[in-house]
């Protein structure tokens, strides 16, 4: 029986691009959906993000039961997780854009604006960059992919950051935790990188 991939629509994604990434990477049972019950009872999960942290984490919280179904599926049931850039940064315990917002809290931290240490670094941080990862760090392997944010991941406890990039400076460009992995990076525009990083995850086992 075919695997089921849930890939959480909550109105903040670029889900065409992400669910043919998936496609193209070898997935076959990609659900698009916002209905708590295919989360609970899918195999693998992927949560995209584009935009603002406090419209997502709002879009997120306007679905009835859609947050407690990916954490009984993904903290409790131990399914593989996958964040892309804003899905990636509701993992931590709060955002500062436009003012204070939770997030999930499934890997402490701070989502807070990248900070111009350098006059010639322009924010947003946009373009193709290497990806660093620690020694530790599952499914990330190095390389270059495509990042386009104005703010970064900051865990509280580092052994969570599982890559860096540089941007005048290093910002974590992955984090990572049990099964539940989160890129900053979009690996729906980042080309064969992008699609080996999904492959992996198809067949991640944690």
């Amino acid at each position: 029986m075919a695997e089921v991939l849930a890939l959480i629509d909550y109105g903040a994604g670029n889900l065409h691009s992400v669910a043919n990434a998936l496609k193209a990477a070898g997935a076959q049972g990609v659900r698009v959906t916002a209905d708590p019950e295919v989360v609970r009872g899918a195999d693998r999960i992927v949560l995209p993000g584009v935009g603002s942290f406090r419209a997502c984490a709002e879009g997120l919280r306007a679905i009835p039961g859609l947050i407690a179904a990916m954490e009984e599926r993904v903290l409790e049931g131990g399914a593989p997780f996958l964040g892309i850039c804003v899905g990636m940064q509701l993992l931590a315990t709060q955002g500062v854009e436009h003012g204070v917002t939770q997030g999930l809290g499934w890997i402490g931290g701070e989502v807070r604006h990248i900070e111009r240490t350098d006059p010639a670094i322009k924010i947003p941080h946009m373009g193709w960059n290497d990806v660093l990862p620690a020694a530790h760090a599952p499914l990330i392997e190095g390389g270059e992919a495509y990042f386009l944010h104005s703010y970064h991941f900051v865990p509280d406890n580092g052994h969570h950051s599982a890559a860096v990039t540089d941007h005048g400076g290093g910002l974590v460009a992955a984090v990572a935790r049990d099964n539940i992995v989160g890129v900053q990076f979009h690996p729906e525009k980042s080309q064969s990188y992008g699609l080996e990083l999904l492959s992996r995850f198809l067949t991640w086992k944690p």
